[in-house]
């Protein structure tokens, strides 16, 4: 069983919505990557997105993109992060997957990427730039090494997301309003319809993310579905303080901000 069926229906099975966070791996670098997500599992996250740097993520906001460039400026790169990855999986017992743009994977060689995520223990993938029309390009590897690709559903979505929905794994990733991600004051979008139509569908849990950044929003738009995921806030986090240990401590403030309305 993937490790993300198994940690959700505990979660389930316990009455609670879960809480996604991501990170920017090596932002500033590996070493702190790897203490914050040993706090992030210490705090109660039930699943790790490791956004792999990349030099034009389309999908993300400004702060996401600045932390990129710095983690590309220290040298990160996707050996590095399997590295990294590798060494903490023993100890880290909740699922990590992937946020990452098709090239990396394709300059890597599609199986030989889905056979290392399996080797190293990588959950899944999110992959913004491949959307659901295009998954026979991964399909046959998903289905092989068992490496979920993550599917992305958004209000824009309309006709396609009970088809989206219906072929899910793992969870879904509904995306709360149309842009990039970033820190949102307040939402727009109508869930009770978007999410009443995604739950109709949806076999697996449905997780809301894009510009959910505190307490309060995690339970407003944790109410409509599964529960909630945080980016920006959490890389935002990471990036304040000019120690390890002054970025930690602002890390474990916002997850534990995060968690109490949940």
């Amino acid at each position: 069983m993937n490790r993300i069926d198994e940690h959700l229906r505990k979660v389930k099975a316990e009455g609670r919505k879960a809480l996604v966070t991501f990170l920017t791996v090596g932002d500033p670098d590996i070493e702190t990557s790897k203490r914050a997500i040993r706090i992030m599992q210490s705090e109660g996250v039930d699943l790790i997105e490791l956004g792999v740097p990349f030099s034009d993520p389309a999908a993300d906001g400004t702060t996401i993109q600045a932390a990129d460039e710095r983690a590309l400026a220290n040298g990160t790169d996707i050996f590095k992060v399997f590295d990294m990855v590798k060494e903490i999986r023993d100890e880290i017992k909740i699922p990590m997957v992937y946020l990452l743009y098709y090239n990396i994977i394709v300059q890597y060689g599609v199986e030989e990427f889905f056979k290392k995520c399996a080797e190293t223990g990588v959950d899944g993938l999110i992959i913004p730039d491949l959307p659901y029309e295009e998954k026979d390009d991964v399909e046959e590897y998903v289905n092989k090494y068992g490496v979920y690709q993550i599917f992305l559903v958004s209000p824009a979505s309309k006709d396609r997301v009970q088809k989206i929905a219906e072929n899910a794994k793992g969870f879904l990733y509904c995306v709360s309003s149309l842009g990039v991600t970033g820190e949102k004051k307040s939402f727009k979008t109508n869930f009770d319809e978007f999410f009443g139509t995604v739950r109709k569908y949806a076999e697996v849990p449905a997780f809301v993310g894009f510009g959910i950044s505190n307490g309060k929003q995690v339970r407003e738009l944790s109410s409509y579905c599964d529960g909630a995921i945080v980016g920006s806030a959490i890389v935002r986090a990471i990036a304040s303080g000019n120690t390890t240990e002054e970025r930690m401590a602002s890390l474990t403030e916002k997850l534990r901000d995060l968690k109490s309305e949940i």
